[in-house]
């Protein structure tokens, strides 16, 4: 039988911050999956600025996790959309989500992980090719239990 590909997942910031944060949950499930070469995380260079920013400013203390899980399991890190794409979407969502919204669907991703309930209904109403899941959902759908 031959093996299941390894998926490609777009993360958002909020849940590569989350899996930072702590060992147990769904997110840092999907971080140590990643690691372990199960699944392969895509993330773009706005995410990963978002990122260094966010815990910076919240969670000082979690960067030499951070720079460990960089240097150890580094993600797929695609360059940010064109701005026409960006423009194009933002006449559909949320202006300052448009930019992740548009890097995910560029980036031959299968899923988009976000743990923004708002966000996550956002990029379904737009019925995209990339599939929109919760960490949990991305879990369950790959039979990879939380």
């Amino acid at each position: 039988m031959a093996e299941r590909p390894r998926p490609r997942v777009f993360l958002d910031t909020n849940v590569i911050f989350s899996g930072l944060n702590s060992d147990s949950g769904p997110p840092a499930k999907l971080l140590r999956l990643h690691a372990s070469g199960r699944i392969g995380i895509v993330i773009s260079r706005q995410v990963l600025a978002e990122l260094v920013r966010t815990l910076r400013r919240k969670l000082p203390a979690a960067l030499p996790a951070l720079r460990t899980f960089l240097l150890n399991a580094p993600p797929a890190v695609v360059p940010d959309p064109p701005d026409g794409a960006v423009a194009a979407l933002q006449r559909s969502v949320n202006p300052m989500d448009a930019p992740i919204i548009a890097a995910a669907l560029s980036s031959g991703a299968e899923f988009l992980v976000s743990g923004d309930l708002r966000f996550l209904r956002e990029v379904r109403g737009l019925n995209p090719q990339t599939r929109p899941v919760s960490p949990l959902e991305l879990l369950n759908e790959l039979g990879l239990d939380a």
